[in-house]
């Protein structure tokens, strides 16, 4: 299709919607976080199993959705994704216990699992090689917006309806979608009918499972507990089981010939580094805007306004920078500005106001719309076009799974560092989050209550600063793999496709 689809542009706003609802849903809850804690009842380790739930689920099950795609038919999935998508929301939004919360956001990921993959492989079908780059650019800033506007659409939200109304707002996307999608988008297959792995998909969802299980539970119990441990060690062991399983399959849902070429290392890699970063610092800016400035849900949804600001100047910029210097290049400046954003909201942001927080929010979206593209774009172009659905879906794990360890580490990291850093003579009750003490302290008697919010603020701030350096420093690793790793100009500019067959080029162990 020398020249593309001739409803391509048409086609590309249909998958943006779609993918806007799930990349809202990747930050929306969290500006919902405070409310839902004390509504629900929730701590610390129930709010991040809200957050991870979802993209647990979605990143075990999206390689075996991706094979779906690709043999049954990428409109076909996408449809359906779409559809339980809409139904969890509707039941996560009227949730009155937070394992009900944690159960619908699972079968959200579930939903978001089947429509995810198609977005981006039907993308690659309809866009010829010389406007995929352009295509993909802007799919992947919409991407990006929509994960940045959620806590701003979630404030809003937040400020006239009860907490479910961020569960709700999917709902009427996802019926435009479904509309979008049975109207206009085409159907497409692999020529190559393949079977699903099923106990690759069971091995790899028990694995990341156990394994984020236990960096969840880490902070209340103890990295000695055997609580902690069992999961955590058992859930190394079936990932290797996993691996094991996709070297000896016939028909395996990871080509690890693919996954272990450089252009795919380096790509993926770089994409890892760069959602765990975004959303553990995410995590922590979220909270330090209503728990520490005092911001309403609404205006700390506007606060992040920055961030998307800088994103959306600096995303159409993205394919004219790479191709003058090298995806590399642009790959590697955007993660190092990440990194300096994150910085600053490590060193300067804690209990300094407002300004030093957007200055950081500023760098971080400048950096992730200079980066995003093309590294989506050297992604998808490490494999045959025909497999697209089974590449896309490898590309959204490797973002799920970044955006699930950064949310699991970082909130470990910072809820460890806020507990020791509390004054001994704090209640082990009111050890665990900064929202927990905030809630004692209004109930004391004012001095007694000001000096208990005095020391939870000035430990939240000891734990913003090591846990957004965590942040920072991944970001910075993410550069330096996407420098040294992922291939130089010539083999990865935005825009132009790889062989149809797989990079064979490995990098040594």
């Amino acid at each position: 299709m020398e020249q593309g689809h001739p409803r391509r542009w048409a086609i590309l706003a249909v998958l943006c919607l779609a993918v806007f609802v799930v990349s809202i849903d990747t930050t929306v809850l969290n500006v919902a976080l405070p409310m839902m804690s004390r509504e629900l009842g929730a701590g610390t380790e129930e709010l991040q199993w809200f957050v991870d739930a979802y993209t647990l689920v979605l990143a075990g099950v999206l390689l075996t959705a991706g094979s779906f795609s690709d043999r049954f038919g990428r409109k076909k999935m996408l449809l359906v994704g779409l559809a339980v998508f809409g139904i969890a929301s509707a039941l996560g939004a009227f949730a009155q216990e937070p394992w009900q919360v944690v159960a619908a956001r699972g079968l959200m990921g579930v939903g978001g699992s089947f429509f995810m993959p198609g977005t981006l492989s039907i993308l690659v079908h309809v866009f010829s090689a010389e406007e995929r780059g352009s295509a993909i650019g802007r799919w992947g800033a919409v991407t990006a917006l929509g994960m940045v506007l959620g806590p701003l659409l979630g404030g809003v939200l937040l400020e006239h309806f009860w907490w479910g109304a961020v569960f709700v707002l999917n709902v009427p996307v996802v019926v435009l979608a479904l509309i979008g999608v049975a109207w206009i988008v085409p159907e497409s297959k692999d020529p190559v009918a393949r079977r699903a792995d099923l106990p690759g998909t069971v091995l790899s969802t028990v694995g990341m499972g156990g394994v984020l299980f236990g960096v969840i539970s880490a902070p209340t119990r103890g990295w000695g507990s055997g609580v902690v441990l069992t999961p955590f060690l058992g859930g190394l062991v079936v990932l290797g089981l996993f691996f094991l399983r996709q070297a000896t399959a016939k028909e395996p849902m990871l080509d690890l010939r693919l996954m272990f070429s450089r252009q795919f290392l380096g790509a993926g890699g770089t994409m890892a580094f760069l959602m765990f970063s975004l959303l553990g610092g995410a995590f922590v800016v979220t909270q330090q805007l209503q728990l520490v400035l005092d911001f309403s849900p609404m205006s700390a949804g506007l606060a992040t306004v920055p961030l998307a600001a800088a994103i959306v100047v600096s995303s159409p910029l993205s394919p004219a920078v790479a191709k003058a210097i090298g995806a590399r290049v642009t790959i590697a400046l955007g993660l190092a500005t990440m990194a300096a954003g994150l910085a600053v909201l490590a060193f300067f942001a804690p209990g300094a106001g407002y300004p030093p927080t957007a200055v950081g929010l500023v760098l971080l979206g400048a950096g992730m719309g200079l980066a995003v593209a093309p590294v989506n774009d050297v992604l998808m172009s490490a494999g045959p076009p025909e497999s697209s659905g089974r590449l896309s879906a490898m590309n959204d794990t490797v973002q799920e799974l970044g955006s699930a360890f950064g949310v699991a580490v970082i909130g470990s990291v910072l809820a460890l560092a806020y507990g020791n850093a509390l004054p001994v003579t704090v209640p082990a009750g009111l050890r665990h989050s900064l929202g927990e003490a905030a809630d004692a302290a209004q109930g004391m008697p004012a001095g007694q209550g000001g000096s208990l919010l005095d020391a939870a603020h000035r430990a939240f701030a000891h734990g913003m600063t090591l846990s957004m350096a965590v942040c920072a420093a991944t970001a910075l690793l993410g550069a330096v793999v996407a420098f040294l790793l992922i291939p130089g100009a010539k083999k990865a500019q935005p825009g132009h496709r790889a062989a149809a067959e797989p990079q064979g080029e490995s990098v040594p162990a």
